[in-house]
């Protein structure tokens, strides 16, 4: 298993037990949901929608987990620091 994937897991704390889900699964399934309830209608903007519903938590839970630190949140999201700007006033989270 590469870093991505192990740091893309789901730990079920729940049942103690450790059971690996990656968030890629949890994102296709999803997507394949939202799909079949349109009916038929051809979908319109689906990766920036897509994007937009993963991105704002997820810059929201690394600002926590960082002590809302923008240095620290942009370097564990890989991004600098001027781009995590941009994004949390995007998303009004400045």
């Amino acid at each position: 298993m590469n870093a991505s994937q192990k740091s893309a897991e789901i730990i079920n704390i729940d049942s103690k037990k450790n059971v690996t889900i990656l968030l890629s699964a949890h994102v296709k399934q999803t997507v394949e949901q939202y799909l079949l309830h349109l009916n038929g209608h051809d979908p319109v903007g689906l990766h920036a929608m897509v994007i937009g519903e993963v991105e704002k938590p997820l810059l929201q839970a690394t600002l926590e987990h960082s002590g809302y630190n923008q240095t620290k949140a942009a370097k564990a999201l890989g991004l600098s620091r001027s781009t995590l700007r941009k994004k949390l006033e995007f998303y009004g989270l400045s």
